[in-house]
Parts: structure tokens; C-alpha cells; sequence
């Protein structure tokens, strides 16, 4: 690997924490989780908000007929947005004993929902937990258990494979995913030295793009662990995303900062990218 070349410039600014950034109809979609709202940006840096959810919005994904579902992380329900008015789609609440988080959506509106495991923001005793899966008509069920806080997830163009970012195990985890939804075979896709995932996106050379806070990068990661290239950010690197008109522009979600209160009141969040040479691929 050699030092990247790329340098991150800023899109836009002035947001309290971005999360969850998505590709969809020729804007970027992302959650500014502590703002609690959902908003886009534009490719000339505009921002637009979308829909306030009150129990802060996390992951993001479209369903077959073009509705959106929002994460809504502490009442720990996935809700349904038409244009007008939100909906829940599917109550985790049974499922999940603490918040919830990232979110992808496959070809079939199935839609996989990571949870943190423990009460992360107060500090409680880490524990393992597991991926929920909702189905197009609202039922959920557990389908991978024992990850280490599950966080960014994609699935690959064929639709065969789930890779998701274990982020206090420093590594991400591929999954077959099986013609009901359900995974199995699970196993490293790559082993981390020095970062976290958080967000993650898919290529169209099989590699991934993780964001990781602590150590202020992206990182471009072949299956097998090589990092291909480290891309530094001058705060934290929250959540990234393959997407422009080629999909060859990476957005990067950054953050001063992932205390709610102060991130309210900085206002410190960023949406900054760069040029890549192979563009995305696959879901989300």
C-alpha cells in the first residue's frame, strides 16, 4: 500500500452528526442523527431536509415501490416514509433491548437492521448481540447473532453476500445470505490493525471502503485484510458512500465529535469527498 494521492474537500457543513449516507436519486441521503432529521445534499453542496424523526435517525434504504425506511434509533422502530407522512414499518423493540442502528435494504425490500447490544451513550457493559432482519410486510426476526456492536452493512450485486462491520472487534464479517433472507457460513472477510469500522460501501472490485473514527481515515480494504489505501480526514470518519452519476465520488460523513450534546451545539458535522477510480457497486 502507498500513501493516498486523494484529498477530501468539503461538500457541505453545519451539520450537527451525519449518518448513514445513501445514493438515491442523484442525491445524497443521510441522517443528521443528533439534528434529528433526515436531509440531502446536493452535488453542489445544498442541503434540504426531508422529515424530522424524532427518536433519532440512523440507517437509510428504499423499498421496491420507492418508499423509504428510516432506522429510528431509540424507540427502536424501522419506519416507512411515503412522501407525506412516517409510518412504522416494523417494531424491534421486542428484538432489540438498546438502540438500533445501521440499516440495508436488499432487492426484495428485506431490510437488515444492525443494534448497538448494550446502552453504548451511558457507558453500560459491552455486550454481544445480533443483525434483524424485517420482512416487506413487517415481520422481523433475528438471523446472525453474537457480533461484536454490527454496524455499516452492504450486500454484494448478486445479492449472495452480507458484509457487515463489527466495530468492537475491529474487523468485517461476510454472511451468505440465503433465498429466505437468513445468513450463514459466517466468516472474515478482513481483520483490522489500527481501525474501527463504522459506515461502509461496496465496490465494484469486491473491496470495501470503511470509515473508522478513532483513527481519522478511510481505508479501502480487499477481502483477505490488505489495505489497498487510507484516505486521512481531519476529524473523525463516521460513514462513507460510493455515488455521483459514475458513482465514483466518495462521501465521507465526518464529525468533531459523537457526544449528542455537543454535536448540537457545534454543529461541526461535514460531508466531504473525493475522486475514486473504481466506482460502487451492489447494495446499499
Amino acid at each position: 500500500m502507498t500513501d493516498s494521492p486523494r484529498k477530501l474537500g468539503v461538500l457541505a457543513s453545519g451539520l450537527a452528526f451525519g449518518e448513514g449516507p445513501r445514493w438515491h436519486e442523484r442525491r445524497l441521503w443521510l441522517s443528521d442523527m443528533h439534528a434529528h432529521h433526515v436531509v440531502t445534499v446536493d452535488e453542489a453542496g445544498r442541503v434540504e431536509r426531508v422529515v424530522r424523526v424524532s427518536g433519532r435517525p440512523s440507517g437509510l434504504g428504499w423499498l421496491p415501490d420507492g418508499r423509504m425506511l428510516v432506522v429510528s434509533m431509540e424507540d427502536r422502530k424501522l419506519l416507512r416514509y411515503d412522501g407525506r407522512s412516517l409510518e412504522t414499518h416494523a417494531d424491534l423493540s421486542g428484538l432489540a433491548a438498546h438502540e438500533i442502528n445501521d440499516l440495508v435494504v436488499d432487492a426484495q425490500g428485506r431490510a437488515y437492521v444492525s443494534q448497538f447490544g448494550f446502552d453504548f451513550h451511558h457507558r453500560g457493559e459491552f455486550a454481544k448481540t445480533e443483525i434483524l432482519l424485517a420482512e416487506p410486510d413487517g415481520r422481523a426476526r433475528a438471523v446472525a447473532g453474537e457480533l461484536a456492536f454490527p454496524n455499516g452493512m452492504v450486500i454484494s450485486p448478486d445479492g449472495r453476500t452480507l458484509v457487515v462491520g463489527e466495530s468492537f472487534a475491529a474487523r468485517l464479517t461476510a454472511f451468505d445470505v440465503a433465498e429466505d433472507g437468513g445468513l450463514s457460513n459466517r466468516r472474515v472477510f478482513a481483520q483490522l490493525e489500527g481501525a474501527v469500522p463504522d459506515g461502509i460501501c461496496l465496490d465494484a472490485e469486491g473491496c470495501i471502503w470503511l470509515a473508522s473514527p478513532p483513527s481519522k481515515e478511510c481505508l479501502r480494504v480487499r477481502e483477505g485484510g490488505e489495505v489497498l489505501e487510507r484516505i486521512p480526514t481531519e476529524t473523525q470518519a463516521i460513514a462513507c458512500m460510493l455515488g455521483g452519476a459514475d458513482r465514483r465520488t466518495l462521501f465521507v460523513l465526518t464529525a468533531e465529535t459523537t457526544d449528542p450534546d455537543e454535536c448540537r451545539e457545534r454543529k461541526g458535522s461535514r460531508v466531504e469527498t473525493a475522486r475514486v477510480d473504481v466506482p460502487g457497486a451492489g447494495l446499499p
